[in-house]
Parts: structure tokens; C-alpha cells; sequence
């Protein structure tokens, strides 16, 4: 997906975080954390994010799907911003250069340790020289995987994310590559409780024979939805649109384009948006979730690596939260539905 209009297109990252020195700043000696086997197709490191720096034309980055990533954190006991690793689709595999605790959450997946089949979305312990598999998303897009300590590469601005659109933070995961891990927190390790919490998305249930979680509908297994529903509140340009088109708006249902990435959801199929004015508009500060609307008509949801700035305007922004986490799970083909919120 080429970057939308004032904000560049994607690029790798470029290295400006490496893979080494041990979380909180401190050497590891000897080998030690997670060796990347197989690294997938798009997997990287990834947390919270580097807020506060978009006058600096750094965006905030992060995990794409918050509340995955925080629920893989709390099943190793690891604080909420320890860092993560995202994959896409098919998955990672790492061998443990030392012990540890991991879960896997996200898009559910088989997951392997040592060669046999062991539970998504719980903690998982991991002998030294045993190989972690994480699968192919059954459905959704991108998985989670979280070791106790937190992956502990190089911060950049405070954040060991991977920003895909600047190059900051270490760069995607390649076979060989080693990944350090920081030391344990206080926090312990917690089980099935911590998928039962109330308000925590992407809670699961058991695990089937081949590692895989149980079948959609089962008690706190989320199904796969042929529809992505996001709330949308208008502005700040809902007034370069006509009336029509924005009523048409919430009547209207898109699909998911195979051009999204972690820059944004691109959609297709809808009816374009008419603008009510000729003209663009001077680059003007883009904010999470802004649901910009370039010359095609057809929105585009800005996720964690979107530009700081834009020049197409902005209809209207969904607000962060559970839906954003769905629309990083989305795949192309999902149907989108736009719904009118306050504010």
C-alpha cells in the first residue's frame, strides 16, 4: 500500500533498533533469549508504541491489535508494555536459546512446542533448545506471541516497536536473527483466568488436538465475522463531502483491499464519497484510527504506523479501542460498515 497523500509510502525498517542488549538497557552474556527459525512473512517486534512524537514526524507505531497484545503480556505476567512479536498470516518459529514462559493470542493458530501440539492462548513453557511453531492464522491476520521478560531488542524513543512507514526500531525478524529477552517481572504467570476477565478481548478457550483453539462459538472463543462493523464520528472534514454522500455512507458496505497493511485498512467495492468542494487541502495533522478519503472516493482507516500528516481530507475517525483491534484482523475480502457515533 503506497502511503496516502502528505505521508510517504512503506518502507522496511531500516535497523534503527537492533536485536540485542537485554531489556532496561543491560548485556546479555553468551547466547541466550530466542533464535529466529523460520521469521514468516511480515513478523516484528512490537509494544505500545512511541506516543508524543508526531511533531517530530515520528509516528506512534505499535501493536495493531492493542488488546491481543495486552492479554499475551498477562498470561506471562509481564507489564503492559513489555514487547511482543506481531506476525502475519503464516506465523514464526523460534528455538529457545534458554528456558522460558510464552503465550501465543491473537488470530487463532496451531501452536507447537518441542514438536508437539500445545495451547493457544495460555502460557506455554519452553525448554532450552526447543523449537516454538506458531501456524497459519485460521482466521484473522496477525498473531502474538509473548515471552515472560518481554522481548528485550534496543529501545528507540522509548519504544521497542518496529515502525514500518519511518524505518525506527529493530528490524523485521530474519532467519538467525537472535532476540534477547528481558528479566522476569514480579507479576506471575497467570492461566485460563486472565482469558475470563471481563473487558479483556481475545480471550480464548481450550485447545484442540493439533494445538489449534476450540471451534468458533465455544466459551471465550471469538468466531471469525464476515463483517467488520466501525464506529465513525464525523470530522473534522465531513463539510467537503455532500449531504447525500455522507448519508449514503452508513447505507454502504465495503470490502477489505489486499493493499491494507499496518499503515492502513484500505477498502474497496463501496460506493465513493463525492466531494462538495474542489480543491485539496494543506497537510494537516493525522491522528489514529482518521479515516481519510483520497481522489478514488473509497476510505482509508489509518492503524498504528499511519504518517503524522495528510492532505486528503479526513471524514471522520474511529475512536481507538476493540474496533480497531478488529479491523488488524480483517482480511481482504471482510465486508466494512461504517456506523454514525457521537461526539
Amino acid at each position: 500500500m503506497s502511503g496516502p497523500k502528505g505521508g510517504g509510502g512503506m518502507s522496511g525498517a531500516k535497523g534503527g533498533g537492533g536485536m540485542s542488549g537485554a531489556r532496561g538497557g543491560g548485556g546479555l552474556s553468551g547466547p541466550s533469549g530466542l533464535e529466529v527459525v523460520r521469521p514468516g512473512a511480515l513478523t516484528t517486534v512490537q509494544d505500545l508504541g512511541r506516543p508524543g512524537y508526531a511533531h517530530l514526524g515520528v509516528p506512534r507505531s505499535g501493536a495493531l491489535d492493542a488488546g491481543a497484545h495486552a492479554l499475551a503480556n498477562r498470561l506471562v505476567g509481564n507489564a503492559p508494555d513489555a514487547a511482543t512479536l506481531e506476525t502475519t498470516l503464516d506465523g514464526v518459529a523460534l528455538r529457545a536459546l534458554t528456558p522460558g514462559t510464552v503465550a501465543v493470542t491473537g488470530a487463532p493458530c496451531a501452536v507447537r512446542a518441542a514438536g508437539r501440539p500445545v495451547a493457544w492462548g495460555a502460557p506455554v513453557w519452553l525448554p532450552a533448545g526447543a523449537v516454538l511453531e506458531v501456524g497459519q492464522a485460521v482466521w484473522g491476520v496477525r498473531s502474538y506471541v509473548a515471552v515472560r521478560g518481554g522481548f528485550g531488542v534496543t529501545a528507540v524513543l522509548g519504544s521497542r516497536a518496529t515502525d514500518l512507514l519511518s524505518g525506527l526500531g529493530p528490524p523485521v525478524l530474519s532467519a538467525g536473527a537472535v532476540l534477547p529477552v528481558g528479566p522476569p517481572g514480579p507479576d506471575p504467570v497467570r492461566g485460563a483466568d486472565a482469558l475470563r476477565v471481563p473487558g479483556v478481548p481475545g480471550a480464548a478457550g481450550t485447545a484442540g488436538a493439533e494445538g489449534v483453539p476450540g471451534a468458533a462459538g465455544a466459551e471465550g472463543v471469538p468466531g471469525p465475522s464476515a463483517e467488520l462493523v466501525l464506529p465513525l464520528r464525523l470530522g473534522p472534514r465531513e463539510d467537503w463531502f455532500t449531504r447525500d454522500s455522507i448519508a449514503g455512507l452508513w447505507r454502504s458496505r465495503y470490502r477489505v483491499s489486499a493493499m491494507s497493511n499496518r499503515i492502513g485498512l484500505r477498502t474497496e467495492a463501496g460506493p465513493p464519497l463525492i466531494r462538495a468542494r474542489g480543491g485539496e487541502l494543506p497537510s494537516e495533522g493525522m491522528v489514529l484510527g482518521a479515516v481519510q478519503v483520497p481522489p478514488d472516493g473509497l476510505p482509508v482507516v489509518f492503524l498504528a504506523d499511519h504518517p503524522v500528516t495528510g492532505g486528503y481530507p479526513v471524514i471522520g475517525v474511529v475512536p481507538p479501542g476493540p474496533s480497531l483491534d478488529a479491523a488488524a484482523q480483517a482480511r481482504p475480502g471482510v465486508g466494512v460498515r461504517f456506523v454514525g457515533v457521537a461526539g
